[in-house]
Parts: structure tokens; sequence; C-alpha cells
């Protein structure tokens, strides 16, 4: 990808799991890395929870940062909020596809389910998390995240491009850096750019 975010073209689920079909009970299957999900192409599609002859699918992009964007995150530290990530959405029935922690900025995939607000979902992940990275000491000092998120629609057919750019980060975070990849983000649905230092006191 040229720009650096996704396009929307259809290469097909990166993964199917037993909690992609609904299965109670079943976690993802995770690579060691950051908490991955491991490609299943051999499992059937999975369906969200919600009353008889009722069907959604709304796919949506979450980003947001640290607290300032101070670069928190590596190895250990990365993987273990990547890993509670995964343990929140499983709680709350929301199927996480795939997250990826960078030193100052997370990337996840989520199918939104019928009876939660976007906002709502976005206290639940950083509220969890950062009370989680306090209590456990997991970083030296109180942690916090920045005050706003980025939260964009993807298209079914699209989801697959989005994963695959999610899970490409380390890589396209050598070609520009996490001010330049949301400023693209934005802009491409048709949204305000807010000036640098205006976007790092929201988000």
């Amino acid at each position: 990808m040229e720009d650096g975010a996704p396009r929307l073209c259809n290469l097909g689920a990166l993964i199917n799991t037993a909690l992609q079909r609904g299965d109670k009970g079943q976690r993802n299957h995770r690579n060691r890395f950051n908490g991955f999900p491991l490609a299943r192409p051999d499992v059937g599609l999975y369906s969200s929870p919600m009353s008889l002859h009722s069907y959604s699918r709304v796919w949506l992009h979450l980003v947001w940062s640290t607290l300032e964007r101070r670069p928190f995150f590596r190895g250990a530290a990365a993987a273990k909020v990547s890993e509670d990530l995964y343990r929140y959405a499983e709680e709350k029935r929301i199927y996480m596809k795939i997250n990826y922690v960078n030193p100052e900025h997370v990337h996840a995939l989520v199918d939104l389910p019928t009876g939660l607000a976007i906002e709502e979902m976005m206290q639940l992940f950083k509220g969890a998390s950062s009370r989680r990275i306090n209590e456990s000491n997991l970083l030296p000092g109180k942690f916090g995240w920045g005050r706003g998120y980025g939260v964009f629609s993807v298209s079914h057919s699209g989801m697959g491009e989005v994963a695959k750019y999610i899970a490409q980060q380390e890589e396209h975070h050598r070609k520009r850096d996490f001010s330049e990849e949301l400023k693209i983000l934005v802009e491409r649905y048709g949204l305000k750019w807010l000036d640098d230092k205006t976007a790092k006191a929201v988000l």
C-alpha cells in the first residue's frame, strides 16, 4: 500500500475461529507475537449474538494513543496489553479480529455488537486497560491514554485488507510516523484534520 493506509479491497477473511462462529467459551487462537490471531481458513464464518431474524455486521477500525503520544509499549508490555484487549472484548462479546499495540498507539479491528455504542466500547477498552496497566505496575509511574480516539467504518469486503494493514504495523511505521498515518486515515474518510499540536491534545 503506497500511501500507508488500508485500501478497501476484497482479500477475504484472514482468520476464521470458533469464536467467530459464536461458540461459547472459546478463545481466539493466537500466536506468541503481540497476541495476534492465527490464520484458520478451514473454519466457518462466525455469527454475532442477536435476536432471531436480525442480522448485523459493523466492522470498525479503532485507533487510539497514549497520553501525549509517549512511547510506553515494547516487547512484553505491548504483548500484555494486546492480550488484555482481546480478553476485555471477549468478556463483552465484542468480536476483535486483530489488534496491534505500537509503542505510542493501538490499532484494532472489531465487529460492533448491536447493543453497544461506540463510546461505551471505547471507554471499555481504554478504561479497563489503563486500570490494569496501573494496578499491575506494568509500567513505571502512572499511565493514561489520550482523551480522544479514531473510529473508521470498514466494508465487509475490505475487512481482510484492513486486518492485514494492522498486522503489518511495524513495517508501515518504518516509512511514516503515527501523525502521518492518522492524518491519512482522517482525510480519507472526509474528516477535517486538526493540526498536529491540537491533535496530540485529544488523541
